[in-house]
């Protein structure tokens, strides 16, 4: 994330995730599913690493929920955007 945040600069930031990007392990639930994806662990690290950053907006999407009926799609899916809410400028972050 250092070398990310470096090209970044200061200017603002929108935070775009596809879920279709984790290993369907963690998400089945999408229409794309890519095998040897992102863990959660991965992602978590990525959306943590923004923080500080000057975001202005951000979106998760490809849930699909049709594809996993366990649902867990969708709650990996609101976990991820909580995280990233918790990025947002001006936001306390408690570690």
């Amino acid at each position: 994330m250092d070398e990310v945040r470096a090209k970044l600069g200061d200017g603002p930031v929108y935070l775009g995730f596809d879920i279709d990007g984790l290993d369907p392990s963690f998400a089945s639930g999408t229409g794309t599913l890519e095998i040897g994806g992102l863990t959660i662990w991965q992602a978590l690290e990525i959306i943590r690493g923004c923080r500080g950053l000057d975001i202005v907006g951000c979106d998760l999407v490809e849930i699909s929920p049709p594809y996993d009926p366990s649902g867990n799609t969708a709650l990996l899916g609101a976990n991820l955007l909580y995280e990233m809410l918790c990025v947002l400028p001006k936001v306390k972050y408690r570690a």
